[in-house]
């Protein structure tokens, strides 16, 4: 282990509270834990597992950006703020007409093969990662556990990549749970076609939360 990673290391009570409340905020239902359960209905538990490592790697992003200073760019500059919640909106709208094009599933109810499964995870890293909302999370929520005496670089990203490494497994969960469900819908083929009209409803009402949500407030 390199010293710089040493000196970020955190205590062992900032750690149990840090971890306390990233459970809490990770299995809060919100806009990702829609996109990807949706996501788990309509095209199956690979697909959704593929979303979670897709919405992983973009908040990884913006966790890694914040500690950077995209935050802090974002936080101060209108204009930059609004290209990417627009670019964001854009690209969820895109996402809620491919999915209302999206062809039926197979009949013999199998789930989609590996080459969209990797557009699956390109998707679910895009959604994620033009969400600046994420980035100004992570800069005002990892802050509260940085200890002023060592690198607030190194500590912010190691912070970020444990809140989404617990992130990923609460939304695991989520997933795992939905392919349980999922049966209940009337089997796989009914659920897809149930979760392609739904996956299009959320992509288009994240987009239209994404656009009314409007800028924020100046401090």
């Amino acid at each position: 282990m390199t010293p710089l990673l040493v000196a970020a290391m955190p205590s062992a009570p900032v750690l149990a509270a840090f971890v306390i409340a990233s459970l809490v905020l990770a299995a809060t239902p919100g806009p990702g834990v829609l996109y990807i359960v949706t996501r788990t209905l309509s095209q199956g538990r690979r697909a959704g597992l593929a979303s979670v490592a897709g919405v992983a790697l973009g908040n990884l992003g913006n966790a890694l950006a914040a500690s950077l200073g995209l935050a802090a760019l974002l936080a101060v500059s209108t204009l930059a703020f609004e290209i990417v919640r627009f670019a964001g909106a854009a690209y969820l709208l895109f996402l809620g007409i491919k999915a209302l094009r999206a062809p039926p599933a197979p009949i013999d109810g199998r789930v989609r093969e590996a080459p969209v499964l990797r557009r699956i995870l390109r998707d679910g890293f895009f959604v994620a990662l033009l969400n600046p909302k994420t980035a100004l999370f992570f800069a005002a929520f990892l802050p509260q556990f940085i200890a002023p005496a060592s690198s607030a670089i190194a500590q912010s990203a190691l912070f970020g990549a444990a809140f989404v490494a617990i992130a990923a497994c609460t939304d695991s969960a989520y997933v795992l749970a939905a392919g349980v469900a999922a049966p209940a819908l009337g089997g796989l083929k009914r659920a897809s076609a149930i979760g392609r009209y739904l996956t299009a409803a959320v992509y288009f009402g994240l987009a239209l939360f994404t656009v009314a949500s409007g800028t924020r407030a100046r401090r």
